[in-house]
């Protein structure tokens, strides 16, 4: 996910790596802490292939900043990416969050609309953090004397409960649109 949130900033303009790192931070960051032994390293990749440039300006108080920018085929990679967007990336939640926050850079509704019909296929199937012991059957919050069980299934439905609004929703304006 992290190749896919640097392809977005830089699909949106070019930047300087730290504020590459730190819009990335900001996105993903309070999962997971973005160091530059992590961020360099992708940016290197996509350099190599072809999928952004680096130039060199002026700093403003000092030593020289090196601005990313996407090139034609980075920005075709980035939409690629989007409308193939599958696995983890629909199932867990903040890499769907990854994809949520470019998604808009698919040039057609019909493209973002496939996309929200896969993470709403997701979200429909049956599933449980949870199952009870003899039977197997998947066990309601209300049914769980641990508190924090309990808290943590009413959480989630209500979380699944928004995002299916939502995504009906946002798919009945893509099919109008």
């Amino acid at each position: 996910m992290l190749e896919l949130a640097i392809l977005g900033f830089l699909y949106e303009q070019g930047v300087h790596g730290y504020d590459l790192k730190r819009r990335v931070a900001r996105l993903t960051g309070h999962v997971r802490p973005l160091s530059d032994g992590t961020l360099y390293p992708a940016i290197k990749r996509l350099e190599r292939a072809g999928l952004l440039t680096r130039r060199t300006e002026p700093g403003t108080r000092a030593a020289p900043r090196h601005v990313l920018t996407l090139t034609e085929a980075g920005r075709a990679e980035l939409r690629r990416r989007l409308h193939a967007t599958e696995g983890t990336a629909l199932t867990d939640e903040n890499h769907w969050f990854t994809v949520l926050a470019f998604l808009r850079h698919l040039p057609t509704p019909a493209g973002q609309a496939a996309v929200l019909r896969r993470r709403l296929a997701f979200l429909t199937e049956p599933s449980s953090f949870f199952h009870g012991d003899e039977d197997e059957r998947p066990l309601r919050a209300e049914e769980f004397p641990d508190p924090f069980r309990r808290g943590l299934l009413r959480i989630a439905r209500a979380t699944s409960e928004a995002e299916l609004t939502w995504l009906n929703a946002t798919l009945a304006e893509l099919e109008h649109a």
